[in-house]
């Protein structure tokens, strides 16, 4: 996770090593229409992208005969409903395998069952974005099935340089496209070819090279940061002689919690966390003067954490 503020804080702390914080991102080869039927990869494709917190979806919009497309044409509105559908039939087929409810069932097999019947009629009518159809409660009730179709959605369209250059026609474009289908979904555009030639710069000519496209960073780290928001997390710093760290947490997580991605027995044994916003301990160069100058303020175990906190654990025994 790109993250400007921890060389920040390594001077400050006096410290050289450095820890952000990690995305990870799986490549998963494309899906081929009938995918959930066994095509191409098939029921292996739909077993990895089970596992992940939320889907990428890698649309292409450039035109290059040198690069064959699986259809043999670049739709993306065919290729996101082929995507879409895939999906959705394979959460059909997932559904349709849940036993039927028994005569002493409890009332949350009862409730399962109702919602799973539901989701089976929304697909079955060509309605295939659960996660807006179903609400939280009726989510939450069948998420031990894991369905593709209730995870975060991030539209990714690969641009050629010529697109990149023309932002109003492109962006125009990608409205279309998403308006078309009906998905309101968070969406960004780049341009692979481009992302490889600047891979190949130092950091200066990175931001030269970028700055003749109108961009301000690469698109791996837009795409970073774009996946971090639409997953609701936020990391806080820990910054010290030992290390400057990011931790990932969702955002608006009890200060107990946060204290247990450090280390479990962190929780049991939580006291209080000392914080105060990155800006402020940037601005008085560290723990020492801003305790001095009452900066820091000590919270409790049900203090709710904010993304770009410095923070202090205090830990009994």
């Amino acid at each position: 996770m790109p993250d400007e503020r921890l060389p920040v804080l390594a001077k400050i702390v006096k410290t050289e090593k450095i820890i952000p914080a990690v995305v990870e991102f799986y490549d998963i080869a494309g899906l081929v229409k009938d995918a959930a039927k066994g095509e191409g990869l098939g029921n292996k494709f739909l077993a990895h992208i089970r596992e992940v917190n939320a889907v990428i979806h890698v649309v292409r919009l450039f035109e290059d005969p040198n690069v064959i497309h699986v259809s043999e044409k670049v739709n993306p509105v065919e290729d996101i409903e082929t995507i879409r559908t895939e999906l959705a039939l394979a959460d059909l087929a997932t559904l349709e395998k849940q036993p039927e409810i028994r005569m002493n069932a409890t009332r949350e097999e009862q409730a399962a069952r109702v919602v799973i019947t539901k989701a089976i009629k929304l697909i079955n009518q060509g309605n295939y974005e659960l996660a807006k159809l179903l609400s939280e409660d009726e989510k939450v009730t069948i998420q031990h099935l894991n369905l593709l179709s209730l995870k975060p959605v991030l539209y990714l369209f690969n641009v050629s340089e010529k697109q990149l250059e023309q932002k109003t026609a492109t962006e125009k474009l990608i409205k279309d496209t998403m308006n078309e289908l009906n998905i309101k979904a968070s969406n960004l555009y780049f341009c692979a070819k481009l992302e490889n030639e600047v891979l190949s710069l130092s950091g200066e000519e990175q931001r030269e090279y970028l700055k003749s496209y109108g961009l301000g960073e690469i698109g791996l780290n837009r795409l970073i940061k774009s996946a971090y928001e639409l997953l609701g997390l936020i990391s806080f710093l820990t910054a010290g002689e030992k290390e400057v760290r990011a931790w990932t947490i969702p955002d608006k997580y009890p200060a107990v919690e946060a204290a247990g991605v450090i280390h479990t027995d962190f929780t049991r044994n939580f006291i209080k966390a000392d914080v105060i916003p990155y800006e402020k301990f940037v601005e008085v160069d560290g723990w020492t003067n801003a305790r001095a100058k009452g900066l820091v303020e000590s919270v409790g175990r049900d203090y709710l954490m904010k993304d770009g906190l410095v923070v202090e654990f205090k830990i009994g025994t």
